[in-house]
């Protein structure tokens, strides 16, 4: 069994680590202490006490950890590893829990909360963690919402682990690496941020077929992201980095996923991570090649509306400066949500040869000249359709129409995007969103 001080030990820098009490047979241990330099506060639950279940005295251990976070704005992380409830204290315990919930949504938006499951966490020790801005699960790492014991329970992760890890080590370095981003902003440095050649490169040839945004999103950043929420939702990718010095929250279409269109899990997904950086004040880069969003009744049934809703309200709100770039294209309702200018944008940037409008021109012309495409003799039907493609590309305009009404604000040649990019969020006025981060 790992002794509980030695985890703290092995998440902040050596030597670091200040008890903020007494060890105690509370099952928790919370200290000051850094992260690569971060000033933080950590708080760990004690498997070998009880199993690491949670009674009064421990609860309020961790109260006061996060409390003192917020006083002396330090990132707080937790390490979990815990039964949940203490059974033997009955209704306190429960009540105390509570507590610790209370105190976790007190402290949310105003400094980052990490948490870090490094074995079972069951119950409390759950929703706790759920309520986090970041959750690491790593090595024996699982996470219950009643218990492994009670039957029929079965770990939970989808949707609520942002980073996994195979073991302890690891889960712990994403947990330093996260807190890095976030405890140690920076700014941007424009002198900092050169022009790369390749960036088109990335792209195939033909404007519809399927590529992974992922090396695209690599080569916006100084240095390649750490991309949360990898495993859920892959049409959408939403990444932390640094831009220029900067750390920047990076939101993507992945056309390698179902085109890249938005699903309602995506849509969830996204608003989530555009919430989380609003509230720390992290600023954004929107990476836009959407051709909508995922059609079909199956769609509807899921959600796709409200949860799409989600991600438009979340852009809308969002105070933090924010530049999209349209890549390929980007078309209907699903543009929108993609941080358009109606939606607030500091900036919307596209490539040249990128698309704005409504539907894309193919679908556009079935629909328009859907009688006139079925009267037409078959010999002639691919060649007509063809023509009438060609005709509605002119008339919507492209991204010379947007630029023309203003919802694009330049093309941007793909060398330039890094520089232009830096230089849209820099001159923007610093903000942070007043607003907790509910776990949508």
């Amino acid at each position: 069994m790992v002794a509980v001080e030695g985890r703290l030990d092995a998440l902040l820098d050596r030597g670091s680590l200040q008890l903020l009490h007494p060890q105690d047979d509370s099952g928790v241990l919370g200290g000051r202490g850094s992260i690569d330099g971060v000033p933080v506060i950590a708080y760990a639950t004690d498997p070998a006490r009880l199993a690491g279940a949670l009674g009064d005295e421990g609860c309020r251990h961790i109260v006061d950890a996060i409390d003192a976070a917020v006083r002396e704005r330090r990132p707080v992380l937790g390490l979990w590893h815990s039964a949940g409830t203490r059974l033997t204290e009955g209704l306190p315990a429960l009540d105390a829990v509570g507590q610790v919930f209370a105190a976790t949504v007190r402290a949310s938006g105003r400094v980052p909360q990490l948490s870090v499951v490094l074995g079972p966490a069951a119950a409390g020790a759950a929703y706790a963690p759920a309520l986090t801005d970041v959750v690491v699960v790593g090595g024996s790492g699982r996470i219950f919402a009643t218990g492994p014991d009670v039957p029929g329970t079965a770990p939970g992760r989808p949707g609520l682990a942002h980073l996994t890890a195979p073991d302890e080590a690891s889960a712990l370095a994403a947990a330093r690496r996260v807190t890095a981003l976030l405890g140690r902003p920076g700014r941007i440095c424009l002198d900092d941020v050169t022009g790369t050649d390749d960036l088109a490169g990335l792209l195939p040839a033909g404007p519809g077929r399927p590529y992974d945004v992922r090396p695209l999103v690599d080569a916006v950043l100084d240095a390649p992201g750490l991309e949360l929420h990898a495993g859920w939702a892959a049409n959408i990718v939403t990444s932390l980095g640094r831009l220029g010095g900067r750390t920047i929250g990076v939101v993507a279409n992945n056309p390698l996923h179902l085109g890249g269109a938005l699903d309602a899990p995506a849509a969830e997904k996204a608003a989530r991570f555009v919430r989380t950086c609003d509230a720390l004040g992290v600023p954004l880069v929107v990476l836009a090649d959407v051709p909508g969003h995922l059609p079909g009744l199956g769609p509807d049934w899921d959600g796709v509306v409200p949860r799409c809703a989600k991600l438009v309200h979340a852009f809308a709100e969002a105070v933090v400066p924010r530049v999209t770039l349209v890549t390929r294209r980007a078309y209907g309702g699903a543009y929108l949500a993609m941080n358009s200018r109606s939606l607030g944008a500091t900036a919307v940037f596209a490539w040249p040869g990128a698309e704005v409008a409504v539907m894309g021109a193919s679908a556009a012309v079935h629909v328009l000249h859907r009688r006139r495409l079925a009267e037409a003799p078959a010999h002639e039907r691919d060649q007509l359709h063809a023509r009438l493609v060609k005709e509605q590309t002119e008339a919507a305009g492209g991204v010379h129409r947007a630029l023309e009404i203003g919802v694009v604000d330049e093309l941007v040649e793909p060398p330039q995007t890094r520089r232009r990019l830096a230089a849209a969020l820099a001159a923007a006025p610093p903000a942070r969103g007043a607003h907790s981060n509910i776990p949508l």
